[in-house]
């Protein structure tokens, strides 16, 4: 049916303030994790939660469980490719976190992306391969009931990380019926999946345990082998209510990293091929997370606390035989850590003299110990000599104030301050390089939100931010392997950014917005996990512009459009030039589903990912990359579904991702300079039978 626009915005306004009990059923059934008292249900239909009068900013949405079950997905990590604007690409093997574009960065795995899952980071700060690193591998995506984002440093709640945006992804607490399905597709891809919930005592226990295997179309198989599991409890009310949450992932792969392109032309090997077939790794993540909600017609209290688990082991060759002649430049990355935290925040609804006032503050903790966190040398994963090896315990506590008034009928602040402190403690091999550090960061934040005339809202947005530095580069006073006296870095890097935006729905069915934005970093500067120290970079300015439109065309046909172009550049001058390297400038991407003609249903998803300087002259750019997805899917039975997923439909050959460095290859007299690239996958099916019990 066709979306109504009036009770989408009451409803959402008023879960906002706390008196809607209902919001979208997703196509699995997964009811509202809204913490507020119950009344009439209100259904929403549609992708989006994007109405006028929902958002602070023009770049901030709801993604709704419905869009994720109806498009197609590659690799889990594609979830946030739901964030307009944002892509997800990958180098390496598929247990690896992927590599995320946005806003004019090469995010390389997470650095200013901040992502969470009901309200425990996935970013992981000083890690052994990237600092921010974010692998969700360890999600089903078929029990994500919604994603909230963010883009900019605006918003008081956000902090490490969220410099660029950020994705608050949210687990349904139930599901009205049970979800059995196989997948088979190319490449030996084999998936099975069972979940279900169920009342337990006073509350509902949902379940689900997700096994996959993978070998992709690489000359040397991926043999990827992972498990998923989930066990929830929720009890209470809406209004008073709390979740417990266990979940455990562990996955093992072989990786086909980048390669040379002058390895393809020579014809050491072809697309597909890896120089080193023994890279690879296992990783594993172990959770238990534990959420409370209270709240009435004045007050709304919030607090989670978390523990996570995790390890990593990686290995990895990109240079080759460049160092190491005789056994080869392969590295291993590993770290076990231990992460606990605790979130609060206590909410007033109320008044300030005639205005309508909203006031909220906030506390989040969080402990890392990492022990330990190492770097070596490696032949075929066997241990050859030690780069560094470091224990590091990295805490930090932010507290945030943010206070929004409805000044006019048609305006409306959301003023914000927040504070973070910063604590690293180092003990590392390399002598001179243990010690402790301290940082902290002060970030205002300031929306004003105009409107709705004519159903279109206008908003203005400024405010400050940062990401915190891997904790081995802030007491590092020596490079690995005698390479000579180091400076420490800066602890947190802050940044800078403001943002112009219109939203309107004005045409029915069309939630269209637009923003111009910019974003100002102190430094570029980031800890390099793949040689073990500090890749010294200048201060940068990034801006652009977002075109989103969400189009509800009638009951069975949703359609999407949205185009990002940015700019990016150093502004220090150098004469190496002032590009930034890997740096994003262009997205478009188009999409499309059908439902309920009949027992079909279809879906086709474009995504254009233009080219990137790979040097700061400019001289050697990416090539574009542009892929299709399509679904078609029929239902024997309202319980019994089958679904064709078809990905790259046009079987284009293209990079995942592009780099320019030297390497030396088997043969080669001395290192090389060019480019080295990882393929896209070639076309490949993934046929999907579910049934609803």
């Amino acid at each position: 049916m066709q979306l109504d626009k009036t009770k989408l915005a009451l409803a959402i306004a008023l879960a906002l303030f706390g008196l809607n009990a209902a919001s979208a059923a997703d196509s699995t059934g997964a009811k509202s994790d809204d913490a507020s008292p119950q009344l009439d249900a209100i259904t929403v239909i549609g992708h989006y939660d994007n109405a006028v009068g929902t958002s602070d900013a023009a770049s901030q949405g709801t993604v709704t469980s419905r869009l994720i079950a109806n498009r197609p997905a590659l690799r889990t990590g594609e979830l946030l490719e739901f964030v307009p604007g944002l892509i997800v690409t990958q180098h390496s093997g598929d247990g690896k976190a992927n590599q995320y574009f946005l806003r004019g960065f090469n995010l390389d795995h997470g650095t200013d992306f901040a992502t969470y899952v009901d309200d425990v980071p996935v970013n992981m700060r000083t890690h052994a391969h990237g600092q921010g690193y974010t692998d969700l591998n360890f999600l089903i995506p078929e029990l994500v009931g919604r994603i909230d984002y963010k883009k900019g440093p605006y918003f008081a709640e956000e902090g490490d990380f969220a410099s660029a945006g950020a994705a608050h992804m949210g687990l349904v607490n139930e599901l009205p019926q049970g979800i059995a399905s196989v997948t088979a597709g190319s490449n030996g891809y084999m998936r099975a999946l069972v979940a279900d919930s169920f009342k337990a005592h006073d509350g509902t226990l949902l379940y689900g345990l997700d096994l996959g295997r993978n070998n992709g179309p690489w000359d040397n198989p991926e043999e990827a082998r992972r498990y998923n599991g989930i066990l929830r409890y929720t009890g209470g009310t809406k209004a008073d209510g709390f979740n417990l949450t266990a979940m455990a992932y562990h996955n093992t792969w072989n990786s086909t990293d980048q390669i040379p392109v002058r390895a393809v032309q020579s014809g050491l090997t072809d697309r597909f091929g890896a120089i080193d077939p023994s890279d690879g790794g296992s990783t594993s993540r172990y959770s238990l997370n534990y959420a409370r909600h209270k709240r009435d017609a004045d007050h709304l209290f919030e607090m989670n606390a978390y523990v996570v688990h995790s390890k990593l082991d990686l290995f990895s060759d990109f240079t080759y035989f460049q160092d190491n002649p005789v056994t080869g430049d392969q590295f291993h990355q590993s770290e076990k850590r231990n992460m606990v935290g605790v979130n609060a925040a206590q909410t007033w609804f109320g008044k300030m003299g005639r205005f309508d006032v909203q006031n909220k503050i906030g506390l989040q903790t969080r402990y890392d110990d990492i022990s330990p966190i190492g770097l070596y040398s490696t032949q075929n994963r066997q241990y050859v000599s030690t780069t560094r090896e470091d224990t590091v315990k990295e805490g930090s506590i932010g507290i945030f104030g943010e206070n929004t008034t409805q000044w006019l009928d048609k305006f409306r602040t959301v003023a914000g301050l927040r504070y973070d402190i910063y604590h690293f403690n180092v003990n590392s091999s390399i002598q001179g390089n243990s010690g402790s550090a301290r940082d902290h960061a002060l970030s205002p934040k300031l929306s004003l939100i105009f409107g709705p005339w004519a159903k279109t809202e206008y908003f203005l947005n400024y405010g400050k931010g940062f990401h915190s530095n891997d904790g081995r580069g802030t007491t590092q006073t020596q490079l690995p392997n005698g390479g000579g006296p180091s400076d420490p870095v800066t602890p947190l890097v802050g940044t800078r950014g403001a943002e112009i935006g219109v939203r309107s729905e004005i045409i029915p069915g069309l939630q269209s917005s637009f923003a111009l934005w910019r974003l100002d970093l102190n430094s570029e500067l980031v800890f390099s996990g793949d040689a073990g120290d500090t890749s010294p970079s200048r201060p940068s300015t990034r801006h652009g512009i977002e075109w989103n439109n969400h189009y509800i065309a009638n009951s069975w046909l949703n359609i999407d459009l949205d185009l990002a172009m940015s700019h990016a550049r150093y502004t220090q001058d150098d004469p190496v030039g002032n590009y930034i390297p890997g740096s994003i400038n262009k997205v478009a991407s188009f999409g499309f589903s059908v439902n309920d003609r009949g027992p079909w249903s279809g879906a086709f998803q474009l995504r254009y990912f233009g080219p990137r300087p790979l040097i700061e002259d400019n001289s050697v750019n990416s090539q574009s990359t542009t892929l299709a997805y399509a679904r078609v899917g029929y239902k024997f039975t309202p319980k019994t579904r089958l679904t064709l997923d078809v990905f790259n439909l046009f079987n284009r050959q293209a990079s995942d991702i592009d780099y320019l460095y030297p390497s030396q290859l088997p043969g080669e007299a001395a290192p090389v300079n060019g480019i080295a690239f990882h393929p896209v996958e070639p076309r490949s099916f993934r046929l999907t039978l579910a049934h609803n019990f």
